[in-house]
Protein backbone atom coordinates (compact mmCIF):
# COMPACT_ATOMS: atom_id res chain seq x y z
CA UNK A 1 0.00 0.00 0.00
CA UNK A 2 3.30 2.37 0.81
CA UNK A 3 3.69 2.77 -3.15
CA UNK A 4 0.18 2.33 -4.23
CA UNK A 5 -0.56 5.85 -5.87
CA UNK A 6 -3.90 5.45 -6.79
CA UNK A 7 -5.07 4.67 -3.02
CA UNK A 8 -7.85 6.73 -1.99
CA UNK A 9 -7.31 8.86 1.12
CA UNK A 10 -10.61 10.39 2.12
CA UNK A 11 -12.61 11.64 5.08
CA UNK A 12 -16.32 11.02 5.59
CA UNK A 13 -19.46 12.67 7.14
CA UNK A 14 -22.82 12.94 7.42
CA UNK A 15 -26.10 15.22 5.88
CA UNK A 16 -27.60 15.48 9.26
CA UNK A 17 -24.33 15.41 11.99
CA UNK A 18 -23.20 18.55 9.96
CA UNK A 19 -24.94 20.52 7.45
CA UNK A 20 -27.65 21.73 10.08
CA UNK A 21 -29.83 24.54 8.21
CA UNK A 22 -33.00 22.08 9.05
CA UNK A 23 -35.78 24.12 8.29
CA UNK A 24 -34.22 26.54 5.84
CA UNK A 25 -34.64 26.83 2.23
CA UNK A 26 -37.53 24.47 1.83
CA UNK A 27 -36.32 21.05 3.33
CA UNK A 28 -38.61 18.59 4.53
CA UNK A 29 -38.62 17.51 8.75
CA UNK A 30 -36.57 14.26 8.29
CA UNK A 31 -37.11 11.64 11.37
CA UNK A 32 -33.65 12.86 13.29
CA UNK A 33 -35.23 16.65 13.12
CA UNK A 34 -38.45 14.77 14.75
CA UNK A 35 -36.51 12.68 17.17
CA UNK A 36 -34.00 15.13 18.16
CA UNK A 37 -36.69 17.38 19.10
CA UNK A 38 -38.34 14.89 21.77
CA UNK A 39 -36.84 15.21 25.42
CA UNK A 40 -34.90 13.14 26.25
CA UNK A 41 -33.68 11.20 23.02
CA UNK A 42 -30.54 12.92 22.75
CA UNK A 43 -27.84 13.46 25.63
CA UNK A 44 -27.97 17.15 26.47
CA UNK A 45 -31.48 18.03 24.84
CA UNK A 46 -28.52 18.61 21.51
CA UNK A 47 -30.20 18.90 18.26
CA UNK A 48 -28.85 18.69 14.73
CA UNK A 49 -30.53 21.97 13.75
CA UNK A 50 -27.27 24.17 13.21
CA UNK A 51 -24.89 20.95 13.67
CA UNK A 52 -21.26 22.52 11.88
CA UNK A 53 -23.44 24.90 9.91
CA UNK A 54 -21.91 22.91 6.82
CA UNK A 55 -24.71 24.20 4.66
CA UNK A 56 -23.37 27.30 4.53
CA UNK A 57 -19.70 27.16 5.22
CA UNK A 58 -19.33 24.26 2.65
CA UNK A 59 -16.80 26.38 0.51
CA UNK A 60 -14.61 27.13 3.95
CA UNK A 61 -14.91 23.21 4.95
CA UNK A 62 -13.84 22.01 1.53
CA UNK A 63 -10.80 24.70 0.81
CA UNK A 64 -9.78 22.84 4.75
CA UNK A 65 -9.72 19.68 2.83
CA UNK A 66 -7.64 20.83 0.25
CA UNK A 67 -5.12 22.42 2.28
CA UNK A 68 -4.91 19.18 4.52
CA UNK A 69 -4.25 16.89 1.56
CA UNK A 70 -7.95 14.98 1.39
CA UNK A 71 -7.88 13.34 -1.98
CA UNK A 72 -11.90 12.37 -1.77
CA UNK A 73 -14.42 13.29 0.25
CA UNK A 74 -17.38 10.65 1.21
CA UNK A 75 -20.84 12.95 2.21
CA UNK A 76 -24.05 11.71 2.30
CA UNK A 77 -27.45 13.47 0.90
CA UNK A 78 -30.25 14.29 2.80
CA UNK A 79 -32.81 13.43 1.09
CA UNK A 80 -35.36 15.99 2.34
CA UNK A 81 -33.46 18.68 0.98
CA UNK A 82 -33.89 17.24 -2.10
CA UNK A 83 -37.38 15.98 -2.04
CA UNK A 84 -38.69 17.64 1.08
CA UNK A 85 -41.59 15.09 1.39
CA UNK A 86 -39.44 12.19 -0.30
CA UNK A 87 -41.24 11.73 -2.74
CA UNK A 88 -43.25 14.13 -5.88
CA UNK A 89 -41.84 17.82 -5.63
CA UNK A 90 -38.37 18.81 -6.38
CA UNK A 91 -36.54 21.32 -4.19
CA UNK A 92 -34.59 23.43 -6.29
CA UNK A 93 -32.47 25.11 -3.29
CA UNK A 94 -31.42 21.91 -2.21
CA UNK A 95 -30.53 20.58 -5.50
CA UNK A 96 -28.23 23.66 -6.01
CA UNK A 97 -26.64 23.07 -2.49
CA UNK A 98 -25.20 19.87 -3.37
CA UNK A 99 -24.22 21.00 -7.54
CA UNK A 100 -22.39 23.53 -5.69
CA UNK A 101 -20.57 21.32 -2.98
CA UNK A 102 -20.10 18.71 -5.76
CA UNK A 103 -18.62 21.93 -7.85
CA UNK A 104 -16.52 23.25 -5.33
CA UNK A 105 -14.91 19.50 -4.57
CA UNK A 106 -13.86 19.03 -8.56
CA UNK A 107 -12.58 23.02 -8.52
CA UNK A 108 -10.46 21.53 -5.65
CA UNK A 109 -8.95 18.23 -7.18
CA UNK A 110 -11.05 16.42 -4.23
CA UNK A 111 -13.23 13.31 -5.53
CA UNK A 112 -17.25 13.11 -4.23
CA UNK A 113 -18.20 10.00 -2.98
CA UNK A 114 -22.13 10.42 -2.49
CA UNK A 115 -24.06 8.41 0.19
CA UNK A 116 -27.65 8.46 -0.61
CA UNK A 117 -28.84 7.74 2.32
CA UNK A 118 -27.14 7.77 5.75
CA UNK A 119 -29.93 7.81 8.26
CA UNK A 120 -32.26 11.08 7.91
CA UNK A 121 -35.42 9.08 6.68
CA UNK A 122 -38.47 11.78 5.49
CA UNK A 123 -40.48 11.86 8.14
CA UNK A 124 -43.40 12.66 5.65
CA UNK A 125 -42.61 9.16 4.31
CA UNK A 126 -42.09 7.33 7.83
CA UNK A 127 -45.28 8.34 8.23
CA UNK A 128 -46.58 6.16 5.91
CA UNK A 129 -45.01 3.09 7.20
CA UNK A 130 -41.58 3.99 6.03
CA UNK A 131 -39.44 0.95 5.90
CA UNK A 132 -42.22 -1.51 6.72
CA UNK A 133 -44.05 0.02 3.53
CA UNK A 134 -43.65 -2.22 0.54
CA UNK A 135 -44.39 1.18 -1.60
CA UNK A 136 -40.28 2.06 0.16
CA UNK A 137 -38.77 0.30 -2.37
CA UNK A 138 -39.89 2.79 -5.26
CA UNK A 139 -39.60 5.86 -2.99
CA UNK A 140 -35.84 5.33 -2.47
CA UNK A 141 -35.23 4.07 -6.20
CA UNK A 142 -37.23 7.22 -7.84
CA UNK A 143 -34.60 9.10 -5.11
CA UNK A 144 -31.45 7.33 -6.60
CA UNK A 145 -32.64 7.89 -10.30
CA UNK A 146 -33.19 11.95 -9.43
CA UNK A 147 -29.99 11.63 -7.91
CA UNK A 148 -28.05 10.45 -10.29
CA UNK A 149 -29.55 12.55 -12.86
CA UNK A 150 -28.84 15.49 -11.10
CA UNK A 151 -25.08 14.61 -10.48
CA UNK A 152 -23.86 11.76 -12.22
CA UNK A 153 -22.04 14.00 -14.93
CA UNK A 154 -19.61 15.09 -12.01
CA UNK A 155 -20.23 12.00 -9.69
CA UNK A 156 -18.59 8.57 -9.99
CA UNK A 157 -18.40 6.85 -7.04
CA UNK A 158 -22.53 6.19 -5.34
CA UNK A 159 -22.65 4.25 -1.87
CA UNK A 160 -26.42 2.93 -1.55
CA UNK A 161 -26.58 2.43 1.92
CA UNK A 162 -24.75 3.28 5.14
CA UNK A 163 -24.88 0.50 8.13
CA UNK A 164 -28.42 -0.39 7.82
CA UNK A 165 -27.48 -2.81 11.17
CA UNK A 166 -27.88 1.13 12.96
CA UNK A 167 -30.50 2.28 11.25
CA UNK A 168 -33.15 -0.67 10.99
CA UNK A 169 -31.20 -2.19 14.59
CA UNK A 170 -31.09 0.89 16.08
CA UNK A 171 -33.67 3.01 15.20
CA UNK A 172 -36.71 0.46 14.72
CA UNK A 173 -35.69 -2.73 17.21
CA UNK A 174 -33.44 -1.25 20.31
CA UNK A 175 -34.65 2.54 19.85
CA UNK A 176 -31.91 4.57 20.61
CA UNK A 177 -32.12 6.15 17.59
CA UNK A 178 -34.47 8.07 15.14
CA UNK A 179 -37.53 7.25 15.06
CA UNK A 180 -36.88 5.50 18.64
CA UNK A 181 -39.33 2.49 18.15
CA UNK A 182 -39.18 -1.02 19.24
CA UNK A 183 -40.90 -3.45 16.85
CA UNK A 184 -41.42 -6.53 16.22
CA UNK A 185 -39.05 -9.36 14.76
CA UNK A 186 -41.42 -10.11 11.96
CA UNK A 187 -41.70 -6.44 11.18
CA UNK A 188 -37.98 -6.02 12.01
CA UNK A 189 -37.29 -9.01 8.77
CA UNK A 190 -39.80 -7.15 6.67
CA UNK A 191 -37.90 -3.92 6.86
CA UNK A 192 -34.27 -5.97 6.32
CA UNK A 193 -35.64 -7.54 2.78
CA UNK A 194 -36.86 -3.94 1.89
CA UNK A 195 -33.96 -2.23 2.43
CA UNK A 196 -32.05 -4.96 1.19
CA UNK A 197 -34.57 -4.66 -2.17
CA UNK A 198 -33.99 -0.89 -2.23
CA UNK A 199 -30.56 -1.24 -2.67
CA UNK A 200 -30.75 -3.13 -5.35
CA UNK A 201 -33.36 -1.09 -7.29
CA UNK A 202 -31.42 1.84 -6.50
CA UNK A 203 -28.40 0.20 -7.92
CA UNK A 204 -30.32 0.09 -11.36
CA UNK A 205 -32.26 3.46 -11.00
CA UNK A 206 -28.55 4.74 -10.66
CA UNK A 207 -27.08 3.23 -13.90
CA UNK A 208 -30.17 3.83 -15.91
CA UNK A 209 -30.34 7.73 -15.25
CA UNK A 210 -26.16 7.77 -15.25
CA UNK A 211 -24.31 10.51 -17.19
CA UNK A 212 -20.78 8.47 -17.26
CA UNK A 213 -19.96 5.07 -16.15
CA UNK A 214 -20.51 4.67 -12.56
CA UNK A 215 -18.77 3.10 -9.80
CA UNK A 216 -21.83 1.64 -7.04
CA UNK A 217 -20.75 -0.13 -3.70
CA UNK A 218 -22.80 -0.33 0.24
CA UNK A 219 -21.33 0.19 3.10
CA UNK A 220 -22.43 -1.82 6.13
CA UNK A 221 -20.39 -2.31 9.41
CA UNK A 222 -19.82 -5.09 11.61
CA UNK A 223 -18.32 -6.26 15.29
CA UNK A 224 -14.85 -6.88 13.38
CA UNK A 225 -13.85 -10.23 14.98
CA UNK A 226 -9.77 -10.80 14.70
CA UNK A 227 -8.37 -14.40 15.79
CA UNK A 228 -6.57 -14.60 19.60
CA UNK A 229 -3.94 -16.15 17.49
CA UNK A 230 -2.34 -16.77 14.06
CA UNK A 231 -3.36 -20.63 14.24
CA UNK A 232 -5.32 -21.75 11.61
CA UNK A 233 -7.92 -22.96 14.21
CA UNK A 234 -8.26 -19.74 15.37
CA UNK A 235 -8.35 -18.22 12.34
CA UNK A 236 -11.36 -19.82 11.03
CA UNK A 237 -13.17 -19.04 14.49
CA UNK A 238 -12.57 -15.62 14.19
CA UNK A 239 -14.25 -15.54 10.42
CA UNK A 240 -17.17 -18.32 11.47
CA UNK A 241 -17.57 -15.46 14.19
CA UNK A 242 -17.57 -12.54 11.84
CA UNK A 243 -20.28 -14.19 9.60
CA UNK A 244 -22.50 -15.99 12.00
CA UNK A 245 -25.67 -15.18 12.14
CA UNK A 246 -26.99 -13.76 16.17
CA UNK A 247 -30.02 -15.16 18.07
CA UNK A 248 -32.82 -13.25 18.30
CA UNK A 249 -31.98 -10.48 20.19
CA UNK A 250 -32.40 -6.36 20.32
CA UNK A 251 -29.24 -7.29 18.78
CA UNK A 252 -30.32 -9.29 16.35
CA UNK A 253 -30.06 -6.74 12.97
CA UNK A 254 -25.92 -6.58 14.56
CA UNK A 255 -25.57 -9.21 11.39
CA UNK A 256 -22.71 -9.33 9.11
CA UNK A 257 -24.19 -12.50 6.57
CA UNK A 258 -27.34 -11.18 6.58
CA UNK A 259 -26.91 -7.68 5.45
CA UNK A 260 -23.98 -8.49 3.08
CA UNK A 261 -24.71 -12.00 1.39
CA UNK A 262 -28.00 -11.33 -0.68
CA UNK A 263 -26.32 -8.22 -1.94
CA UNK A 264 -22.90 -10.36 -3.19
CA UNK A 265 -23.56 -13.89 -3.19
CA UNK A 266 -27.38 -13.69 -3.98
CA UNK A 267 -28.95 -15.52 -0.96
CA UNK A 268 -29.56 -15.28 2.51
CA UNK A 269 -27.16 -17.40 5.18
CA UNK A 270 -29.21 -20.57 5.33
CA UNK A 271 -28.24 -20.56 9.15
CA UNK A 272 -30.57 -17.43 9.34
CA UNK A 273 -33.00 -18.56 7.25
CA UNK A 274 -33.54 -21.57 9.99
CA UNK A 275 -33.24 -19.35 12.58
CA UNK A 276 -35.93 -16.42 11.75
CA UNK A 277 -38.01 -19.02 9.98
CA UNK A 278 -41.15 -17.59 12.00
CA UNK A 279 -40.84 -13.94 11.30
CA UNK A 280 -39.61 -13.72 7.58
CA UNK A 281 -41.58 -12.39 5.01
CA UNK A 282 -42.39 -14.29 1.57
CA UNK A 283 -38.94 -14.21 -0.12
CA UNK A 284 -39.17 -14.83 -3.90
CA UNK A 285 -36.86 -15.56 -6.63
CA UNK A 286 -37.37 -11.82 -7.86
CA UNK A 287 -36.62 -10.43 -4.98
CA UNK A 288 -33.04 -11.93 -4.47
CA UNK A 289 -32.73 -11.04 -8.41
CA UNK A 290 -33.25 -7.27 -7.93
CA UNK A 291 -31.21 -7.36 -4.45
CA UNK A 292 -28.36 -8.99 -5.64
CA UNK A 293 -27.66 -6.39 -8.67
CA UNK A 294 -23.96 -6.26 -9.41
CA UNK A 295 -21.92 -3.95 -7.45
CA UNK A 296 -18.27 -2.64 -7.96
CA UNK A 297 -16.77 -2.25 -4.70
CA UNK A 298 -18.14 -3.34 -1.16
CA UNK A 299 -17.16 -1.53 1.79
CA UNK A 300 -17.41 -1.65 5.66
CA UNK A 301 -16.74 1.02 8.76
CA UNK A 302 -14.75 -0.45 11.13
CA UNK A 303 -13.94 0.64 14.75
CA UNK A 304 -13.49 -2.28 16.67
CA UNK A 305 -13.59 -6.37 17.10
CA UNK A 306 -13.47 -8.83 19.41
CA UNK A 307 -10.54 -11.20 20.29
CA UNK A 308 -12.15 -15.20 18.80
CA UNK A 309 -10.34 -18.04 19.41
CA UNK A 310 -11.33 -21.54 19.05
CA UNK A 311 -12.68 -23.23 22.27
CA UNK A 312 -12.00 -26.82 22.82
CA UNK A 313 -14.96 -28.02 20.90
CA UNK A 314 -13.53 -26.11 18.24
CA UNK A 315 -16.26 -23.77 18.42
CA UNK A 316 -15.60 -19.95 18.24
CA UNK A 317 -15.41 -18.05 21.60
CA UNK A 318 -14.76 -14.58 22.93
CA UNK A 319 -11.28 -13.87 24.53
CA UNK A 320 -12.36 -11.19 27.21
CA UNK A 321 -10.60 -8.33 27.34
CA UNK A 322 -7.83 -7.45 29.80
CA UNK A 323 -8.29 -5.19 32.66
CA UNK A 324 -7.58 -1.34 31.98
CA UNK A 325 -7.55 -2.54 28.07
CA UNK A 326 -7.56 0.64 25.75
CA UNK A 327 -11.24 2.52 24.99
CA UNK A 328 -11.86 5.89 23.43
CA UNK A 329 -13.70 8.61 24.99
CA UNK A 330 -16.76 7.38 23.99
CA UNK A 331 -15.98 3.75 25.29
CA UNK A 332 -15.26 1.78 22.46
CA UNK A 333 -12.49 -0.84 22.44
CA UNK A 334 -9.15 -0.11 20.66
CA UNK A 335 -8.64 -3.17 18.77
CA UNK A 336 -6.44 -2.33 15.44
CA UNK A 337 -5.56 -6.13 14.82
CA UNK A 338 -9.56 -6.21 13.55
CA UNK A 339 -8.44 -3.88 10.57
CA UNK A 340 -6.16 -6.28 9.63
CA UNK A 341 -8.08 -9.42 9.90
CA UNK A 342 -11.63 -7.80 8.35
CA UNK A 343 -11.01 -6.46 4.83
CA UNK A 344 -8.97 -10.04 4.60
CA UNK A 345 -12.20 -12.10 5.47
CA UNK A 346 -14.54 -9.61 3.48
CA UNK A 347 -12.45 -10.14 0.40
CA UNK A 348 -12.26 -13.64 0.34
CA UNK A 349 -15.62 -14.58 1.25
CA UNK A 350 -17.27 -11.26 -1.46
CA UNK A 351 -13.93 -10.97 -3.75
CA UNK A 352 -14.59 -7.57 -4.50
CA UNK A 353 -12.81 -4.30 -4.39
CA UNK A 354 -12.62 -3.16 -0.61
CA UNK A 355 -13.17 0.15 0.84
CA UNK A 356 -12.70 1.28 4.57
CA UNK A 357 -15.60 3.64 4.63
CA UNK A 358 -15.27 4.85 8.16
CA UNK A 359 -12.45 4.88 11.03
CA UNK A 360 -11.60 6.80 13.68
CA UNK A 361 -12.29 7.42 17.36
CA UNK A 362 -13.58 10.12 19.39
CA UNK A 363 -10.97 11.91 22.07
CA UNK A 364 -11.18 14.27 24.78
CA UNK A 365 -10.39 17.39 22.67
CA UNK A 366 -10.04 20.98 24.12
CA UNK A 367 -7.86 23.76 22.89
CA UNK A 368 -4.57 23.87 24.68
CA UNK A 369 -3.45 27.14 26.40
CA UNK A 370 -1.49 27.43 23.26
CA UNK A 371 -4.21 27.58 20.39
CA UNK A 372 -4.08 24.08 19.40
CA UNK A 373 -5.81 20.92 19.78
CA UNK A 374 -2.99 17.91 20.88
CA UNK A 375 -4.95 14.82 20.31
CA UNK A 376 -1.64 12.33 20.26
CA UNK A 377 -4.06 9.23 21.21
CA UNK A 378 -5.62 10.08 18.15
CA UNK A 379 -2.74 10.39 16.23
CA UNK A 380 -1.58 6.78 17.95
CA UNK A 381 -5.15 5.35 17.23
CA UNK A 382 -4.78 5.73 13.33
CA UNK A 383 -1.26 5.04 13.06
CA UNK A 384 -2.03 1.14 14.74
CA UNK A 385 -4.83 0.97 12.35
CA UNK A 386 -3.59 1.75 9.54
CA UNK A 387 -0.66 -0.12 9.98
CA UNK A 388 -2.55 -3.28 10.27
CA UNK A 389 -4.23 -2.35 7.12
CA UNK A 390 -1.25 -1.96 5.07
CA UNK A 391 -1.10 -5.77 6.55
CA UNK A 392 -3.99 -6.90 4.89
CA UNK A 393 -3.40 -4.98 1.21
CA UNK A 394 0.07 -6.77 1.48
CA UNK A 395 -1.48 -9.92 2.36
CA UNK A 396 -3.49 -9.76 -0.54
CA UNK A 397 -6.99 -7.74 0.33
CA UNK A 398 -7.91 -6.02 -2.91
CA UNK A 399 -8.37 -2.57 -0.46
CA UNK A 400 -9.28 0.76 -2.73
CA UNK A 401 -9.45 2.84 -0.41
CA UNK A 402 -10.09 4.20 3.71
CA UNK A 403 -12.30 7.48 4.40
CA UNK A 404 -11.03 8.91 7.67
CA UNK A 405 -14.35 9.30 10.08
CA UNK A 406 -14.72 12.32 10.59
CA UNK A 407 -13.50 15.15 9.24
CA UNK A 408 -14.81 17.50 11.78
CA UNK A 409 -16.40 16.83 15.14
CA UNK A 410 -20.07 17.19 14.69
CA UNK A 411 -23.75 15.62 16.00
CA UNK A 412 -22.67 11.92 17.21
CA UNK A 413 -26.28 11.34 16.72
CA UNK A 414 -28.05 10.28 20.79
CA UNK A 415 -24.57 11.22 22.32
CA UNK A 416 -25.36 14.74 20.60
CA UNK A 417 -22.41 17.11 20.75
CA UNK A 418 -20.72 15.28 23.29
CA UNK A 419 -18.57 13.22 21.83
CA UNK A 420 -15.68 14.57 18.98
CA UNK A 421 -14.78 12.53 16.13
CA UNK A 422 -13.18 14.86 14.03
CA UNK A 423 -9.82 15.57 12.53
CA UNK A 424 -10.84 19.65 12.78
CA UNK A 425 -12.00 20.76 15.83
CA UNK A 426 -15.73 22.99 15.66
CA UNK A 427 -16.23 25.70 18.50
CA UNK A 428 -19.88 25.20 17.99
CA UNK A 429 -20.58 28.47 19.78
CA UNK A 430 -18.48 30.36 17.16
CA UNK A 431 -18.21 27.62 14.19
CA UNK A 432 -14.58 28.23 14.38
CA UNK A 433 -12.92 24.87 12.50
CA UNK A 434 -9.15 24.46 14.02
CA UNK A 435 -7.39 21.27 12.47
CA UNK A 436 -5.78 19.06 15.06
CA UNK A 437 -2.10 17.56 15.36
CA UNK A 438 -4.14 14.44 14.23
CA UNK A 439 -5.21 16.63 11.32
CA UNK A 440 -1.80 17.53 9.97
CA UNK A 441 -0.50 13.58 10.89
CA UNK A 442 -2.81 12.54 8.25
CA UNK A 443 -1.54 15.28 5.93
CA UNK A 444 1.62 13.74 6.14
CA UNK A 445 0.57 10.43 5.82
CA UNK A 446 -0.99 11.27 2.87
CA UNK A 447 1.59 12.53 1.49
CA UNK A 448 4.10 9.68 2.04
CA UNK A 449 1.56 6.64 1.01
CA UNK A 450 0.87 8.59 -2.45
CA UNK A 451 4.08 8.51 -3.98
Amino acid sequence: MSSKKDFVWGVATASYQIEGAYNEDGKGLNIWDVFSHEPGNIECGHTGDVACDHYHSFKEDVALMKELGVKAYRFSLSWTRIFPEGTGEINEKGVKFYSDLIDELVKNGIEPYITLFHWDYPYALYKKGGWLNEESVKWFADYAAKVSELYSDRVKYFITFNEPQCFIGQGYHSGVHAPGLKVSYRDIFQMCHNVLKAHGAAVIALRKNAKQTLKIGYAPTCIANYPSTDKPEDVEAARKALFACPQLSRGVMWNTSWWSDPIVLGHYPKEGLEMYKDYLPEITEEDMKLISQPIDFYAQNIYNGKEIRAGADGKPEIVERYIGSPKTAIQWPITPECMHWTPKFFYERYKLPFYITENGMSAHDVVSLDGKIHDPNRIDFLNRYLLELEKAVDEGAQVEGYFLWSFMDNFEWSKGYTERFGIVFVDYETQKRIPKDSAYWYKEWIEAHSK
